[in-house]
């Protein structure tokens, strides 16, 4: 699935924006909302002043969400809204559009992202406290098994884990003891029965931020992938091996672009993306990548379509998709693997311990800023080299 994350100003401008990238070759859809949409306000709500349009398209209602997606045929389409507190009322809005136009939800295919968690932990644009949140997202998980099956009514975010200083450790931890507690929670609620409890594991998906480290990064996503194969096979029983596939999508490392020389963001980003593709068995199912100037402001339609023909070179002029997994058999891969494995499974356990993700939001937040601080001053200090910020 190749996408761009993008949404701007106005529902209108925004729509254009989507079907021209369709027509260049981009596969799917990845809608950002902007601030005030994402924490429930209005546009015209006097604490939206400012923020509307600026860094994703405003959307409070049902004409909105029509102007949004006029003219893209949404019974075919797979589309991401990176929408968290407001996920339910979202959907509502994309599910009630498709129907306006003919297409019943069972149709639909996409995700919301919908991660309290994330939110408390790195961005704050929470609305509700956690308890509350778990519950809504419970809701959504039961409606979409009965009238979105196709659905995916959970992306666990680890992206912004990482943006806000956690280490591949902590990354992989903190993200698998969300999707723990909110699939506890489902099964809790006792609104799914046995056989419909095995469609909701198999829906949970993830999104991942890929960093720069490449090996480290490789390593990361094999270790996310056995984990959750195990998770899945022993905690909940799951016994066909797809429904226990690590279903994963990118976001390569924003926060990595810089301002200071953004040529090199370039390399980056193809560094990046190859992290996450170059493993067979461990692939991303879909990736969105920034523009090179992202770091300076709004991309160009140009640049957006950059960034496209960057994927679409490797799948369709390397032979990079015509092998089994490269990597198999590396004694430096299985090592690294093996390493995070052990130590993302002692913190999954600490944070087991501590009542679980909702309940040890507080402690979680602690180490992340510990770990942010730290890696800020080994920039400071230049024992992290940056080309063109710190060095060079």
């Amino acid at each position: 699935m190749m996408r761009t994350y993008s949404g701007h100003s106005t529902a209108t401008a925004s729509n254009e924006l989507y079907r021209s990238n369709l027509a260049k070759g981009q596969t799917g859809l990845s809608i950002a909302f902007d601030l005030p949409t994402q924490t429930g306000y209005d546009p015209d709500d006097p604490l939206a002043r400012g923020e509307v349009g600026k860094v994703g398209v405003p959307v409070a209602h049902l004409g909105h969400m029509g102007t949004l997606l006029d003219q893209i045929p949404t019974g075919e389409m797979n589309t991401s809204m990176t929408i968290n507190a407001p996920a339910a009322w979202m959907l509502g809005l994309y599910v009630a559009n498709a129907q306006a136009n003919g297409v019943q939800s069972r149709q639909l295919r996409g995700t919301t992202q919908n991660d309290i968690v994330k939110e408390y932990l790195s961005r704050g644009t929470y609305i509700f406290p956690p308890e509350h949140s778990r519950r809504l997202i419970v809701d959504m998980f039961a409606f979409c098994t009965e009238h979105v099956p196709n659905w995916n009514p959970m992306n666990v975010c680890s992206y912004h884990l990482q943006e806000a200083g956690a280490t591949p450790v902590q990354e992989i931890a903190y993200s698998l003891a969300t999707a723990i507690a909110v699939l506890d929670a489902v099964k809790e609620s006792g609104q799914v029965n046995h056989d419909q409890f095995k469609r909701v594991v198999a829906s949970v998906s993830f999104f991942v931020n890929a960093g720069i480290r490449f090996v480290e990064e490789t390593c990361k996503m094999r270790a996310f992938t056995q984990m959750w194969d195990r998770i899945t096979a022993e905690r909940y029983d799951i016994t066909d091996p797809k429904a226990r596939r690590f279903r994963y999508g990118v976001q390569v490392n924003s926060l990595g672009l810089t301002e200071a020389q953004p040529e090199n963001n370039v390399q980056r980003i193809v560094l990046e993306m190859l992290a996450v593709t170059l493993s067979k068995d461990a692939r991303a199912r879909s990736v969105q990548l920034p523009a090179w100037n992202e770091a300076l402001g709004l991309p160009r339609p140009w640049d957006q379509q950059w960034s496209l023909r960057i994927q679409q070179v490797l799948a369709y002029e390397s032979d990079l998709l015509e092998y089994d997994d490269i990597f198999a058999g590396s004694h430096v891969i299985e090592a690294k693997t093996n390493e995070l494995i052990d130590e993302a499974t002692a913190e999954l356990e600490d944070v087991t311990e501590l009542g679980g993700a909702f309940n040890a939001i507080e402690e979680l937040k602690g180490r992340l800023v510990r770990s942010h601080t730290e890696r800020m001053r080994r920039i400071e200090r230049g024992e992290i080299t940056i080309v063109g910020v710190n060095a060079y």
